[in-house]
């Protein structure tokens, strides 16, 4: 039986706070070996660790990461109140140097980073790079660069990034002229936009699905030929297919 590996895609997010060093942590002790994480740059040009293009949701402010600085972001409540009430109420938005010190304490895991577009679209492609490589520094070899934006990518290719992996909109884009300069190793697509039926190819990357929070299905992609399953469950879905694998 093919088991796909686990992604813990914004960290074990069924159960903490989303893009946060507890949920990264939570992820490693359920035994994740590979981690999703959202990248934005604060106003003064500090990555940090987060998703949405607004702070509400998670944070129960109004405005956005790229508007405040660093200091300001952290002194925020990170605890999707609305999730979580008051549970998670000391969590504060993660920087991604941070996350950085963590990872060095776990030479096994892989970090996927994700850039957002709103990083991108405000402070430009090469400094968004810079700022996101020089707080990665030490753990380079094992952080893969993603972005929805293939121009960012085929910016990290020619700059001598080690890994990169395309998040696509749509299945079809995997057409894109683009992607043969940029060689990404990985690709990624979400599961709703995958054909129902057939083998799914990479063309040479290996490919990541995301959001699937159910064995079975994991199961039937694997088949299909998906390498890896980006899930928030990460410990449920490691023994369920643990389970299946053993049977």
């Amino acid at each position: 039986m093919v088991l796909p590996e686990l992604v813990a895609h914004r960290g074990y997010r069924l159960h903490y706070p989303e893009n946060t060093l507890i949920a990264v942590e939570a992820a490693l002790r359920a035994g994740a070996r590979y981690v999703e994480i959202d990248v934005q740059l604060s106003r003064d040009l500090v990555p940090v660790l987060f998703h949405d293009a607004d702070l509400m949701r998670v944070c129960g402010v109004a405005g956005a990461v790229k508007d405040r600085g660093v200091d300001e972001l952290r002194r925020l409540k990170a605890s999707e109140y609305n999730r979580f009430g008051y549970r998670y109420a000391r969590v504060h938005i993660a920087t991604l140097a941070e996350l950085t010190d963590l990872l060095t304490r776990h030479p096994d895991v892989t970090v996927f980073v994700e850039l957002k577009i709103e990083s991108l679209a405000q402070f430009g492609i090469p400094e968004t790079l810079d700022r996101v490589r020089s707080a990665l520094r030490g753990i380079e070899e094992r952080a893969v660069l993603i972005s929805y934006s293939l121009d960012a990518l085929l910016s990290a290719r020619r700059a001598g990034w080690p890994a990169l992996g395309a998040v696509l909109e749509r299945w079809k884009d995997r057409r894109d002229s683009r992607l043969r300069d940029i060689a990404p190793q990985y690709i990624f697509c979400d599961v709703e936009d995958l054909p129902a039926f057939g083998r799914l190819k990479g063309d040479g990357a290996r490919l990541v699905v995301f959001e699937v929070g159910d064995a079975e299905r994991a199961l039937r992609l694997a088949r299909r030929g998906v390498d890896f399953i980006e899930t928030f469950a990460v410990g449920e879905m490691r023994r369920a297919l643990d389970g299946r694998g053993s049977a």
